[in-house]
């Protein structure tokens, strides 16, 4: 029997809402200064889908970071939404958004946010520590997700042994444990090399295509920008163009 055509587009509605990962809605940020009011951000709007890689790009002082924090509940916009997995993650109160946050989004950060006085496998068990996941579970989870990555012999090395290539991994490895939703990096390959940096952005290509993760990446660099699904030029505080990728 044929559905009707109105039973056809709640089915196509249905699709597309369920494919959408994250959702920014007109969002704006004011910062107060000595000198007045800063527009930091300013109507940003726009959808990233499940397993897509985006890039935001653009000069210092553009925004972008501005715009990635908010992604990440890391601050709350002056207005606007961040809707992930369906939940409009700023209408929850910040102990639910602290939970929220380990849940569902990922961080991987260009200063790789290490404990070095403890080993790489600790570190990738933080965020499982956090949500009080067994110890025997957490820890077959890491040496998992440190296989995938090429460094399951570096687990107990302290970060510190370790080239910044290798622990902008064990970084990738912590922002994995729990699932998350999505992934949020912010310039991941700044303080690498331009081979390490290659390396690493491949590693995040290969999440995104092997394992379907929805990746949110802050860079300066045009070239890795292009090589990503779709990029998101910022500039000035608004959202310039999207670029689709072939």
């Amino acid at each position: 029997m044929t559905k009707p055509e109105s039973d056809k587009a709640q089915d196509i509605t249905a699709v597309q809402t369920n494919d959408i990962a994250l959702e920014a809605r007109d969002l704006y940020k004011v910062f107060d200064s000595a000198a007045g009011k800063v527009v930091a951000l300013k109507h940003a709007t726009f959808t990233v889908h499940k397993g897509e890689f985006v890039a935001i790009v653009g000069p210092s002082g553009s925004g972008k970071s501005t715009l990635l924090n908010l992604l990440g509940a890391l601050d709350r916009p002056t207005s606007g939404k961040v809707i992930i997995n369906g939940v409009d993650i700023f209408s929850l109160d910040d102990q639910e958004i602290a939970t929220m946050r380990n849940k569902l989004i990922g961080f991987i950060f260009q200063s790789y946010n290490l404990i070095n006085r403890t080993t790489v496998l600790r570190n990738v068990e933080l965020p499982a520590i956090v949500m009080e996941i067994d110890k025997e579970e957490r820890r077959n989870r890491a040496l998992k997700v440190l296989e995938v990555l090429g460094i399951k012999d570096k687990a107990n090395f302290k970060p510190t042994n370790l080239s910044g290539g290798q622990q902008q991994r064990v970084a990738i490895a912590r922002s994995l444990m729990n699932n998350p939703a999505i992934l949020l990096a912010d310039e991941p390959t700044g303080n690498l090399d331009t081979k390490t940096g290659n390396e690493v952005f491949a590693l995040l290509k290969m999440l995104s295509h092997k394992f379907r993760m929805t990746i949110v990446m802050v860079t300066h660099n045009p070239e890795l920008a292009a090589a990503t699904d779709r990029a998101i030029y910022v500039r000035d505080g608004g959202i310039e163009k999207e670029v689709r990728n072939l």
